[in-house]
């Protein structure tokens, strides 16, 4: 299931290059010029990680990644500074924003993409935790109903909710894990949610 990123920078040349370097590893890629055109992506849909510049006009970084901090729909979204700011001042300020990473200018690509998988792998590994921890709640087996969702997709929500990672519901079900990630996408989708951990949480709130 592809990520969905979203890069900030008001230099036109520089959202090109980091945004075709990230495509070209498979990320799905949104742009924007500045924090208010940032803020108008992230409001049609969640991104599973942003990359901001901090020097931009009227909203710099800094107040961007504090507008993000504050706000509970948004909080959890992993920030990166790429930045020609480098001094350590500067440094601290980006981390008391709540920023997960700080990387200057010029920027290596593949430092940049490495930070991203560690930050994407790390958030996975958190939602499948939490995931796991509420299905261990529950004693006997999910009952959950949905007929917005077709029995592939709830089952596959079910076993979502009772922990299991992709690897392991595709061997439990015989599929492929590209066809859960599929299956997950599309009820993240039709439920308009934005993690698996949502999907637990709602499994477990009308089991029956």
């Amino acid at each position: 299931m592809s990520k969905r990123l979203l890069i900030v920078d008001d230099e036109p040349n520089l959202l090109r290059a980091v945004a075709a370097c990230l495509r070209g590893e498979g990320y799905e890629v949104d742009t924007a010029h500045s924090g208010e055109e940032a803020l108008v992506h992230i409001a049609q849909r969640l991104p599973d990680l942003i990359v901001s510049d901090i020097r931009m006009p009227r909203m710099d970084g800094y107040a961007f990644a504090r507008h993000l901090r504050g706000n509970p729909r948004t909080d959890l979204i992993p920030i990166v500074f790429l930045t020609a700011k480098a001094e350590s001042s500067e440094r601290i300020a980006g981390i008391r924003s709540g920023v997960d990473a700080y990387l200057t200018k010029p920027f290596e690509p593949d430092e940049l993409i490495a930070v991203i998988e560690n930050i994407l792998a790390r958030v996975e590994r958190t939602h499948a935790e939490i995931a796991r921890l509420l299905g261990s709640k529950t004693r006997a087996p999910l009952s959950f109903v949905d007929e917005e969702l077709t029995d592939a997709e709830q089952r596959i929500a079910v076993a979502v909710a009772s922990g299991l990672s992709n690897k392991d519901i595709a061997a439990e079900l015989r599929v492929s894990v590209r066809t859960v990630e599929n299956h997950i996408s599309h009820i993240l989708s039709k439920k308009n949610f934005d993690n698996r951990v949502e999907i637990a949480r709602y499994v477990l709130g009308r089991h029956t």
